[in-house]
């Protein structure tokens, strides 16, 4: 069994995303990446996260033809 860390902070998920911590902020605040929040903290599933911009990639790809 994998005891891999699931959930991140915003610092570590930023880190590991190669993107700045208040991005990643205001990305969840704005729900274009998907978080969970406890209390004032954001934690932050990589995979979901990098498949949410994945998708996001797509549909901008898309819209602009």
């Amino acid at each position: 069994m994998s005891h891999e860390k699931i959930l991140h902070n915003e610092r570590e998920a930023a880190n590991r995303l190669g993107v700045p911590a208040s991005w990643l902020r205001r990305e969840a605040d704005a729900d274009r990446v998907p978080c969970l929040r406890v209390g004032r903290r954001r934690m932050f599933d990589l995979e979901a996260v990098r498949l949410a911009l994945i998708e996001r990639a797509k549909r901008e790809a898309v819209a602009r033809g």
